[in-house]
């Protein structure tokens, strides 16, 4: 019995790899189905005997409760767009500036969901959302029911991989027949349907869409050299990979792969977006690293977006949590890469000014980025009788005189107690990747800002229960609740609360790069900006905003008010000693490594207490290279700093 289990098991999954990866099915359906049952009825009459890679582990029959928060082990970064040739050339002229020999991977961007799979001794135990890239959602069950994601691997071994999850055209016209036929809303696009489906709490549903998946990165490190070698290593796995790449070592080579596949684009089974364009050279892609928020080494060209005529009807003007004043123009609603669009973004009044936009226009829109309406130009041969657009001179907020600074391309209310400004800037400080304070979203925000009872975000930490109880639609356990993820708030991480703050360039990655180095936000309202500056990732545009943030009256007094009312101000995370070997230290790694990942070498230098830059500068302490090290030991030789090989880091 034990031994048919293993067998059918076996010819099913190798079915399936044949017919999902390879696309040359061996067998019928009708064979494939044939055994299959064979393999539910031995299941069933044996349950103790199912094995972990079974493929009925594909089909439902869970209903879950809701999906956890799940923390990255390593961070999925997002990628910069570029929308036209110059920008890729101006990426190709930095790495080259680097690595003036490199070449490039050029990847199909399939429009689906990130996700990541992990892997312990070979058997699937995690798949989860990208997320913000540092915390998704686990959503294991529903990954199980994709036909393609193996739940074994071939070797026992520890990974983690990245991928897309989408849903294939024919499987969209198939589910979109369906809800037709059952009176349900169709979905707008493969994209909303594949994020739609593994997000259902009936992993039947899962099971019966269809998706399929491609994957593309080790997440953990492997072996691989390149990029090129990374998606063979894949394929051994049994993962499903695009072969639809191309290796180009000009910005001209990737310029023709990506005119060739925009021409091909709709002839796919499947929708992409753009073209993303890596260094195929895994250490060059190393030694580049990251920004804050994206790496070095990796660009995405986005397709140009559908656009449509429609005429402006009316414009809205709101004000930001930093005082900006953005126009919104209403529209005759159109449909737009799958939705209806009824009002689009107008930017600023520098850009209304530039292209000329008048209420009753007829103007052209399109989709920024696939994702946000936003009007490009007017078209002219509509215009009749149309005024130059009145733009506003008071705030809509607060009716305080509106600044439009010469060196700004949009309007601005000064004044610190704009009602709108202040209820943003509660919003933002309540949110998820700040205080993560549940339960005070905008509508409560609203009722407490209009209630007179929170007018700063010091406020909110003065409320109690009987505050709260005054407020229209609170009960006493709602208050209660409320109350009680106000109060854990406070044992927040500090880099939580430098993000909520909402200093301007200001994100969560960079909160929490500056709360590891300075340690606590009083030493870091201390900090000079050019200290800030030569962190890796952050620069002098981030430094000047801090610095002068900090250096504020206000600022000072909501930090005093915080920090008496018991909100923690240190960070939580690990810090190095400050005795540590290379504490205070300015240190860059190049070149190849061949003992330590590079991601190690670094790990290992940052304990030390060392500050690990991507460039060498006259600030640079030390430099680490490795074998066929170029132009950043070539200018630290010339700048006389110091120099270390491998083997002495390892030592440390």
């Amino acid at each position: 019995m034990e031994t048919r289990i293993t067998e059918l098991v076996s010819l099913l999954n190798q079915y399936a790899k044949e017919y999902y990866q390879l696309d040359r099915p061996s067998v019928s359906d009708a064979e494939y189905d044939q055994l299959y049952r064979e393999l539910v009825e031995l299941e069933t009459a044996h349950p103790e005997l199912i094995l972990p890679d079974s493929p009925t582990h594909r089909v439902g029959g869970k209903v879950l409760d809701g999906f956890e928060k799940y923390s990255h082990v390593y961070p999925l970064f997002s990628l910069q767009d570029a929308f036209s040739r110059a920008e890729l050339e101006t990426f190709d002229q930095r790495v080259r500036k680097e690595f003036p020999q490199a070449s490039y991977i050029c990847e199909l961007k399939i429009d689906g969901l990130s996700i990541s799979l992990t892997y312990e001794a070979g058997k699937l135990v995690v798949g989860a959302t990208r997320g913000d890239g540092s915390i998704g959602e686990n959503i294991t069950e529903n990954l199980k029911r994709v036909a393609d994601i193996p739940l074994t691997l071939p070797e026992a071994i520890d990974i983690t991989v990245r991928g897309e999850c989408y849903m294939p055209k024919a499987s969209f016209a198939r589910v979109n027949k369906q809800r037709e036929e059952a009176g349900e809303a169709e979905f707008a696009n493969p994209r909303n349907a594949a994020a739609g489906t593994l997000r259902q709490l009936d992993t039947a549903v899962v099971a019966q869409r269809g998706l399929a998946t491609f994957f593309f990165f080790f997440v953990s490190q492997s072996d691989a050299v390149s990029q090129s070698e990374v998606l063979h290593k894949l394929d051994t796995l049994g993962f499903t990979t695009n072969h639809d790449y191309h290796l180009a070592n000009t910005i001209d080579d990737v310029w023709e792969f990506i005119e060739k596949m925009a021409e091909r684009r709709d002839d796919l089974p499947y929708e992409i977006d753009g073209i993303v364009i890596k260094v195929n050279d895994l250490s060059a892609q190393e030694e580049l690293g990251f920004t804050v928020k994206a790496p070095r080494w990796a660009i995405a060209y986005k397709f140009p977006a559908e656009e449509k005529e429609t005429e402006i009807l009316s414009v809205d003007w709101t004000v930001g949590r930093t005082g900006v004043v953005t126009p919104t123009a209403n529209l005759s609603p159109v449909q737009l890469a799958g939705t209806t669009v009824s009002r689009a973004t107008l930017h600023n009044v520098d850009y209304i000014a530039e292209k000329d936009i008048r209420i009753g226009d007829t103007v052209i829109v399109y989709k920024a980025g696939d994702i946000i309406p936003a009007v490009l130009k007017v078209v002219d041969k509509y215009r009749t009788i149309q005024e130059p657009m009145p733009i506003p001179t008071i705030c809509p907020s607060c009716a305080g005189i509106l600044q439009h600074y010469e060196d700004e391309v949009a309007l601005r209310c000064i004044n610190p107690l704009c009602p709108s400004q202040l209820m943003s800037k509660l919003e933002h400080f309540a949110s998820r990747d700040a205080m993560n304070i549940a339960g005070l979203g905008t509508s409560i925000v609203e009722k407490l800002f209009l209630s007179q009872l929170v007018h700063d975000v010091a406020d909110i930490y003065q409320l109690t229960v009987t505050d709260l109880l005054t407020v229209d639609g609170f009960k006493e356990k709602s208050a209660e609740k409320l109350y009680q993820a106000i109060q854990s708030s406070k044992t927040n991480s500090a880099e939580r609360l430098l993000f909520g703050l909402g200093i301007r360039h200001v994100g969560s990655k960079a909160s929490k790069i500056l709360l590891e180095k300075f340690g606590d936000l009083e030493s870091l309202a201390k900090a000079d900006q050019d200290t800030i500056a030569s962190l890796e990732g952050l620069g002098q545009v981030i430094a000047k905003s801090i610095t002068t943030y900090f250096t504020s009256q206000g600022a000072q007094q909501l930090l005093d008010e915080l920090k008496e009312v018991g909100v923690n101000l240190a960070y939580l995370g690990q810090v190095a000693d400050e005795n540590a070997a290379l504490s205070g230290m300015t240190v860059v790694l190049t070149g190849k490594l061949e003992r330590m990942k590079r991601n190690e070498a670094k790990a290992k230098l940052e304990s030390l207490g060392a500050n690990v830059a991507g460039s060498v500068s006259k600030k640079t302490n030390l430099v680490v290279a490795g074998t066929d090290a170029g132009s950043k030991l070539a200018k630290a030789q010339e700048l006389g700093i110091e120099i270390k090989d491998e083997a002495w880091l390892e030592n440390l």
